[in-house]
């Protein structure tokens, strides 16, 4: 009988765990769904582990990753050094062979909600060591303090910093890089800080060399309505699902545990800063195809209270769409991949248009089977798919 028992359990959490409803025209979703899994399995156990006040599941996250950390390790085609920029670790791609100009440079930040990940991260260590050689370019891949133990604007600061550093004549001399082609990109979280820094170099009376080029994947651009029809569909998109998503945000900001069941909510943005929605109204930002089915209604006022003690949500460092016109107008050509079946999807969609609409050329490229976090699963297709993509307008823009 206890077998029978055992069995019966046993069966059931293989198919809670195997069973993953997933939208039709992903491709490969046995293989999605194997990769999902593991990580599936490993979260539920931290959750569990948090609820009994054992450790923070940011914190067991974090030491889990350690794991798939490499070391910088040259190859025939890159050298990989580290070093410090202004004091941020940095991981720097340098392609071996002879150039008889000055290359390319690229500041790279990574993913990870603000919370997780690193330069030296298996997947990253691939990207960008990939990237270097293929645009024979010098790539400057980026550290910054996680959350929980740091909260914004620690992050933006170590990103920033680390760039000014980079920027810097002396240091674009050093590593050979052409001070008229730097650009910054990153994915996910990182390309919420790369979406920020890029806006405040333009600002920074003394930083000399501007960018030309931002590119963006699935970039998270804003906190305040987090019942864009991208969250709403979001409950059976892989990797990032909308609960997760708030999570992140509000771990950003705080560990208060208020702040994110208020955004959970979508009522925590007070009466006096309403006047923010005007560059977040996705009824008026959104191509129509992404609107069907959905009704706008005005986020319920939150309290003054909550956006006096964690203000970042409220900050333009941390949400750049909250950024004004005259700013927007001013940056670089600009690069956004967009992904159907990803929380953050209408993020990037409001910021094509509203870069659009201030005269910015923007390329954006939205993949129809895509979804948050492909990017860097290079065992995957549509990971081929959109890093060529990627690449290629680098090759042809920078």
């Amino acid at each position: 009988m206890a077998r029978t028992i055992l069995l019966l359990v046993a069966v059931v959490l293989v198919a809670y765990y195997i069973y993953v409803p997933l939208p039709g025209d992903i491709e490969e979703p046995w293989k999605l769904i194997l990769e999902m899994t593991p990580p599936r399995i490993i979260m539920d156990l931290f959750s569990f582990a948090e609820l009994l006040g054992i450790n923070h599941l940011m914190d067991s996250v974090q030491f889990l990753m350690r794991f798939q950390e490499v070391p910088a390790t040259s190859d025939e085609n890159v050298t990989v050094t580290e070093t410090t920029f202004d004091g941020v670790p940095v991981r720097i791609y340098m392609p071996k062979r002879k150039s008889e100009t000055l290359r390319r440079g690229l500041f790279f930040i990574h993913g990870g909600g603000w919370s997780f990940g690193s330069a030296a991260t298996v997947n990253y260590d691939l990207l960008t060591r990939q990237t270097a050689d293929r645009l024979d370019a010098v790539v400057v891949s980026t550290n910054y303090g996680l959350a929980p133990k740091y909260h914004f604007p620690h992050q933006f600061e170590d990103v920033y910093s680390a760039l000014r550093w980079f920027l810097q004549e002396n240091i674009l001399e050093r590593y050979g890089v052409d001070p008229r082609r730097v650009g910054v990109s990153g994915d996910s979280a990182g390309g919420n800080l790369a979406a920020a820094v890029t806006q405040q170099v333009i600002q920074d009376p003394d930083v000399k060399t501007k960018l030309k080029v931002q590119a963006l994947v699935y970039p998270a651009l804003q906190a305040l309505d987090l019942k864009l029809p991208s969250y709403q569909e979001g409950s059976n998109f892989p990797i990032l699902s909308p609960s997760l998503m708030v999570r992140l945000w509000s771990k950003y900001f705080t560990t208060d545990q208020t702040l994110e069941k208020a955004m959970l909510l979508n009522q925590h943005v007070p009466m006096e800063f309403s006047h923010l929605f005007q560059y977040v109204n996705w009824s008026s930002l959104l191509p129509e195809r992404y609107k069907t089915g959905h009704f706008y209604e005005s986020p319920t006022p939150g309290s003054s209270e909550l956006a006096k003690k964690y203000p970042g949500f409220l900050d333009v460092k941390a949400c750049p769409l909250l950024a004004n016109d005259n700013t927007l107008s001013h940056l670089p050509l600009t690069y956004i991949i967009t992904c159907q079946y990803d929380v953050l999807r209408d993020d990037g969609l409001m910021y094509v248009r509203r870069l659009q609409n201030v005269g910015v050329h923007v390329t954006h490229h939205h993949f129809e089977d895509g979804f948050h976090g492909a990017f860097t699963l290079h065992r995957f297709k549509i990971a081929d798919k959109m890093q060529n993509q990627y690449l290629s307008w680098l090759m042809k823009s920078l």
